[in-house]
């Protein structure tokens, strides 16, 4: 499955025009890609501390900060490409303390010093940059970014449409030194067929196979499912040999 191409469209999710023209046309309404906070809180306090300083990327309009401070959180810094996104939310939420809000490209975010987040959360802001151009040089230079901002046993969370055989030859770069624990969400809409529960605990971690691929036994029950990578960048007592996956022609 290489879902880059069959999850973009003709619109160009890296250009910041797109982005601008979309929410002036939304004109101040809100939309949560993928998943709203309620379908991942599992995921987010298990791994995110209440206390973490949180960097949201590719926030746009969405209510995931929002209900994150409402959940506890204390922190939380807001990025967009879009300035129309940005000045719109920080208008939406200018009295609420723990949300800060700024213009900024995920592929430079050298505003930010080194190892100043806890955590880094992106529903589909990679996913956004591979249906642009020059896809995995863009790809290259968010994720060398989210890792140098993450301090040792920060959480880089990566919701997306991507499975492993596309996802993993980005995320296992030797340099970045992640730890990677994989999950698969369905769509918050998703009915199985016949109305049937599921057997398996989605909150169960997805084994990787040695290739970087799913297990051949892996059934997935939603095919426009959403894979959750938690991203762990291990410190010097933690560091260990991490397999690498190459890039290939399908996958770029």
């Amino acid at each position: 499955m290489y879902r880059d191409v069959s999850s973009c469209n003709t619109y160009n999710y890296g250009d910041a025009l797109y982005w601008d023209a979309r929410y002036v046309q939304e004109a101040g309404g809100a939309f949560d890609w993928y998943q709203r906070y309620s379908s991942l809180r599992p995921f987010v306090r298990n791994y995110v501390p209440t206390s973490s300083r949180v960097l949201m990327v590719g926030c746009g309009n969405a209510l995931m900060s929002e209900d994150m401070v409402k959940d506890g959180y204390e922190d939380i810094m807001n990025i967009d490409i879009s300035p129309v996104a940005i000045e719109m939310m920080r208008r939406k939420y200018e009295y609420i303390p723990q949300l800060k809000y700024m213009q900024m490209d995920v592929r430079d975010m050298s505003f930010f010093q080194d190892e100043s987040f806890d955590s880094v959360i992106d529903k589909g802001t990679l996913d956004s940059l591979m249906c642009g151009t020059d896809a995995p040089i863009s790809a290259s230079r968010m994720l060398g970014e989210v890792s140098r901002l993450l301090k040792p046993g920060g959480i880089y969370m990566l919701i997306t449409y991507g499975d492993p055989s596309v996802r993993m030859p980005h995320l296992s770069w030797p340099p970045y030194n992640w730890n990677i624990v994989l999950y698969n969400l369905p769509r918050p809409d998703f009915k199985r067929p016949g109305g049937c529960s599921s057997a398996k605990s989605y909150l169960e971690p997805i084994a990787i196979t040695e290739k970087g691929l799913l297990p051949a036994d892996f059934v997935l029950e939603d095919p426009d499912s959403h894979f959750i990578y938690v991203c762990k960048k291990m410190d010097d007592t933690e560091l260990r040999n991490i397999p690498s996956y190459p890039l290939t022609a399908q996958i770029l």
